[in-house]
């Protein structure tokens, strides 16, 4: 296994600036990608999730044909809050990664608004499904179009990998809307565990990416965190041989195999990028952590069959503690940084809200493992906390993302 040093340098780098005191009054939200995308992906993280408990635990009527519910709450936490993330985060790593302006101003809220109206058609159900269908494809296609441009003008082809996976997430809910016009039969599972895995991997290659860069310039003691090419070829080539078997071929075996192995190979990659001085900042142990309980739900996956493990707390804990810990985590460190402020002093409140989170997969994950008979309280105090979690990140962002930077600079 040859050992080679971490990148030097990485276009994403958000470097700390210093806040000018000529002030620029205005309306900033459309200004860069992240702005727009990270308040409303972390209000219809809130909003989403409580029109799904009201159903699930109040039995509130949710007008769903063709699809379950339970199809419906997934389909709208990964491609509703997941490719809103998703959005923010590409339109503003590519105009970094290629030095081309993405979409802002009326562009930008071209492409917000038809997310939003995908979002809140489908919060009826199904009753408007086609128009439903309609604007949230669209909004995949724009998306990947406004992401596309600037790499290809630029011709920057080692991004396509990003890209591919974008691609592929359109695809993964095209597929949702023929399971739902029942066009397709295993068109929501595939669309669901597909999009899902998807973002799993698209964590795993853009934290390979940055979290050791964001590590090295972020601990207080001077480290080189080691990095294995071999490692990472390797993580890569199991997750594909899991992809596929989870998808389509369903072989317990293959699952133990390949999970198993991508939680020996990517906890050694954890264990390279561990350094003392992350536990002290808490936009760093935030993404560590995170990672860890992606790697966690790896394992599950891979002794469930011995252990009986139900497949839906496995599930949880890859979306609530690894997406929703990640996202959150990365949505604080990249508003922070592209809204001119100094990304080693974030808000307390951003570690509570980490803590939240966490609190949240107990109470979703760990404890019904050890007492399913109070489980609907443990689904509400699960419900509490990621309200809380959201609630905390849009009280110390929404301000910053809605007046435009103090050191004058655009974005």
């Amino acid at each position: 296994m040859r050992i080679i040093s971490a990148p030097k340098q990485i276009p994403m780098l958000i470097q700390p600036t210093i806040p000018s005191r000529n002030k620029k009054p205005g309306f900033a939200l459309f200004n860069l990608g992240f702005r727009p995308f990270f308040v409303g992906a972390a209000a219809f993280a809130m909003l989403s999730i409580t029109v799904w408990m009201a159903n699930y635990l109040l039995y509130i009527p949710l007008p769903v044909e063709g699809v379950t519910p339970m199809q419906w709450h997934a389909h709208e936490m990964i491609y509703g809050y997941g490719l809103a993330v998703i959005a923010g985060f590409l339109l503003t790593a590519v105009r970094n990664w290629t030095g081309i302006d993405t979409l802002q101003g009326k562009w930008l809220l071209a492409l917000f608004t038809v997310w939003l109206g995908a979002r809140l058609l489908l919060l009826c159900g199904t009753t408007y499904l086609p128009a439903a269908a309609v604007a949230d494809l669209l909004f995949g296609l724009l998306l990947a179009v406004a992401v596309m441009r600037p790499i290809l003008l630029s011709r920057q082809w080692k991004q396509i990998a990003v890209v591919s996976k974008l691609l592929l997430l359109v695809a993964g809910n095209a597929l949702f809307y023929l399971g739902a016009f029942g066009l397709l039969h295993e068109g929501a599972f595939l669309s669901v565990y597909g999009g899902l895995y998807l973002i799993i991997s698209l964590i795993l290659v853009l934290g390979r990416r940055v979290i050791p860069f964001f590590i090295e310039r972020g601990v207080s003691e001077k480290v080189s965190l080691r990095q294995s090419r071999s490692l990472d070829i390797s993580i890569l080539l199991f997750f594909l041989l899991f992809f596929i078997n989870e998808l389509f071929i369903g072989e317990a075996v293959l699952t133990t195999l390949s999970a198993g192995l991508l939680f020996l190979s990517n906890g050694i990659r954890l264990i390279n990028w561990h350094t003392p001085g992350i536990w002290k900042v808490s936009l760093l142990w935030g993404l560590y952590v995170s990672s860890w309980l992606i790697n966690l739900g790896f394992l599950l996956l891979a002794i469930q069959y011995w252990l009986d493990v139900p497949a839906t707390l496995t599930i949880h804990l890859f979306t609530i503690c690894g997406i929703g810990l990640m996202t959150l985590s990365m949505m604080s460190r990249v508003a922070l940084g592209h809204t001119g402020r100094n990304i080693s002093e974030p808000s307390p409140l951003v570690a509570y809200a980490m803590l939240a989170l966490l609190l949240s997969a107990v109470f979703r994950v760990c404890l019904p493992l050890i007492d399913m008979g109070h489980y609907p309280w443990w689904l509400t105090l699960s419900y509490v906390c990621w309200l809380l979690a959201f609630a905390l990140f849009l009280l110390v962002y929404t301000p910053m993302l809605l007046k435009p930077r103090p050191d004058g600079q655009p974005g």
